[in-house]
């Protein structure tokens, strides 16, 4: 790997000329060499993922041992948590490096980070898909504020996972009088995209994808490092047929493409015309939310919004904010978002995390985060791993873990309302909610609220400097973020404050005298209504 220098790449072009090759997936992925700089486009779950080239290039290093030493650069978690994306290369010795926005979907490579079997850094999301469009611009790289105060920031952790990950490649710099993160551009040898349909030229379009995410970034980059664009379709037309403003890449950025019939729309089925667009699915007939502790964390999150709010929700118990608000009806009463480059609709919920039903509208997704990064959102629910005695926010390492950041770094910095969702403890924990009260019947044995964080994903300090609200809510306590740390804002009805909270905590977290309970609706199989929303509007509004 190399960094782009020069507004003009010096390095002999792999480019295809005369028009793009149709190759089997085999032969494409034979044109990757030992050492190259590979980039991945895709999302978890499948979502606009080149799953046949992953598979091909997988079995490739297994059979012949080779390429290896690669340098692996992917924007968002690719995989199904089940041994597909970027599963599909966790061998020994066919990466070298790895500079990824999310580990999550693939446990397999994030174990092998673990144990040091390649070097691995790990940027914010909407870092890496804003870096691909530096690159094809030739520019030196992205300058951000984003990743100050996290372990992203190099007087912290650098984004580096590991021990044999030493060279820093993120720099603290000073514009302005003003701090700043830069992130390097890179040079790209070969890139892996997918799309839908493929004309005879090479122009791609994604009509039945359910987000674009960065495609067409991805291929320019590429295309202008003088690297290989490899694109994954289903699909081929007649040259000439696609309608201008469908097609998402144009064939001067495509070398090669490879067709796979079978391919899907995510791992969870083949096709949905209602993650893609094409028809309005009834939202009345979404999957129910049983009512658990998970959703008591969900509907108590819920009476955060406010009407004509721009909502951004993360994975985890965050994501069924969105379902809870489709059960209540409220799905129209704010905008939700999801950083894959969705603007409206219902998110998804599980592994396909980065899809929704019925969006307005599908943005490419470094525009997304330009939206994020400049202040755009109202209010965002993310979850949590672990929450310290400062208030800093660990998601993205923990207990032998390297899940990464995702989007969260982005998001948690820049909306004006932050409110961090999850059960009180994990392991084991069994808390029923009915009759308007929580049950404790077995705690779990692993806490998340610590004393210090292993890695901060989340800055409290950063966060008071910015004046954000932060909000912590549990299925058995709230909390906000105080000037020196955690503040108990709510405890549920049914628990006792001192065996099922305190005790959990060291002496650092404020109580003060008017500790309030949480609603008592959000704990019944009720629907909560227009009641329920009144009263806690009229508590905000009063300060309350």
């Amino acid at each position: 790997m190399s960094l782009s220098a020069s507004a003009v790449s010096s390095r002999p072009s792999r480019r295809v000329r005369g028009g793009p090759l149709f190759l089997h997936a085999d032969e494409a992925v034979g044109m990757v060499r030992p050492g190259d700089t590979v980039a991945i486009g895709g999302s978890g779950g499948g979502l606009v993922e080149p799953d046949l080239l992953l598979s091909a290039l997988g079995r490739r290093y297994r059979e012949s041992g080779g390429p290896g030493d690669l340098t692996l650069v992917h924007t968002t978690g690719i995989g199904d948590r089940a041994g597909g994306g970027m599963d599909l290369l966790a061998h020994p010795g066919l990466a070298r490096r790895i500079i990824a926005g999310n580990w999550g979907m693939a446990p397999r490579m994030s174990t092998m980070v673990i144990n040091n079997e390649f070097e691995a850094y790990n940027f914010p999301q909407g870092v890496m898909s804003q870096l691909f469009r530096e690159i094809a611009g030739r520019r030196p790289g992205v300058l951000t504020h984003v990743g100050l105060g996290t372990f992203c920031d190099p007087r912290l952790e650098g984004g580096k996972l590991n021990e044999v990950t030493t060279e820093e490649l993120i720099e603290v710099v000073e514009v302005g009088g003003r701090e700043w993160l830069f992130y390097p551009s890179l040079d790209l040898d070969v890139c892996f995209i997918r799309a839908t349909v493929a004309d005879e030229k090479g122009n791609l379009s994604l009509e039945h994808e359910a987000a674009n995410l960065e495609m067409l970034s991805i291929a320019q980059a590429t295309r202008n490092s003088g690297g290989l664009v490899v694109a994954q379709v289903k699909y081929v037309a007649q040259a000439g047929s696609l309608p201008p403003r469908s097609v998402e890449v144009p064939g001067i950025c495509v070398d090669v493409v490879v067709v796979h019939p079978e391919q899907q729309q995510t791992v969870e089925g083949a096709y949905n015309p209602a993650y893609s667009g094409q028809f309005k699915q009834a939202l009345s007939h979404l999957e129910p939310f049983i009512l658990d502790q998970r959703k008591v964390v969900a509907r108590r999150a819920l009476a955060e919004i406010r009407d004509g709010d721009v909502v951004n929700l993360g994975v985890g118990i965050a994501d069924g904010v969105a379902t809870v608000a489709a059960e209540e009806g409220w799905s129209d009463l704010f905008t939700l978002t999801v950083e894959q480059g969705l603007v409206g609709g219902v998110p998804a919920r599980g592994v396909i995390f980065g899809v929704s039903t019925n969006p307005a509208a599908v943005l490419d997704q470094p525009y997304q985060f330009d939206f994020y990064d400049g202040g755009g959102l109202d209010i965002t629910f993310l979850g949590f791993a672990q929450i310290d005695r400062y208030g800093n926010v660990n998601v993205s390492k923990f207990n032998k873990r390297v899940v990464g950041t995702g989007g969260f770094v982005n998001i948690s910095q820049n909306a004006a309302t932050v409110v961090f969702c999850g059960t009180f403890n994990a392991g084991g924990l069994q808390a029923v909610p009915g009759a308007g009260l929580l049950d404790l019947r077995a705690d779990g044995k692993h806490p998340k609220f610590v004393d210090e964080v292993e890695q901060v994903t989340f800055s409290a300090e950063q966060a008071r400097l910015r004046g954000q609200r932060v909000l912590y809510v549990t299925e058995r306590a709230v909390f906000s973020l105080g000037e020196n740390g955690l503040r108990l804002e709510e405890v549920a009805p049914g628990i006792d404050l001192e065996r099922d909270v305190l005790a959990h905590l060291g002496d650092w977290v404020e109580v003060p005298a008017d500790v309030k309970p949480m609603h008592p609706a959000i704990f019944t199989d009720a629907p909560l209504g227009e009641q329920w929303r009144a009263s806690y509007r009229a508590g905000k509004e009063q300060g309350a």
